[in-house]
């Protein structure tokens, strides 16, 4: 099972990924709402601006801090300085 840092020490599953979105449209604020009021929102930005909507197979919702194409990244392996941005952002 591979995970993929997700901010903040958090994890998730790669495999349950299905979408790593912006959260910026309409649909997307909908599916977060919805979620919340399922109970199936996990809120992983530490009070940080939501920046990634991350979606899973399970249903399950969680909010990241981190830009999409950082946790794309991160799963796919791709090193870049803006993941050590990232990094440094956290630590603070």
């Amino acid at each position: 099972m591979r995970l993929v840092n997700i901010g903040f020490g958090n994890m998730v599953s790669v495999a349950r990924i299905i979408a790593v979105v912006s959260p910026d449209s309409a649909p997307i604020k909908r599916i977060i709402t919805d979620a919340r009021e399922r109970g199936a929102l996990i809120d992983a930005t530490y009070g940080r601006k939501t920046k990634a909507v991350i979606v899973c197979d399970s249903g399950h919702v969680v909010l990241s801090a981190l830009q999409p194409e950082t946790v794309s990244g991160r799963m796919t392996g791709k090193a870049d300085r803006e993941d050590e941005a990232e990094e440094e952002l956290e630590n603070e």
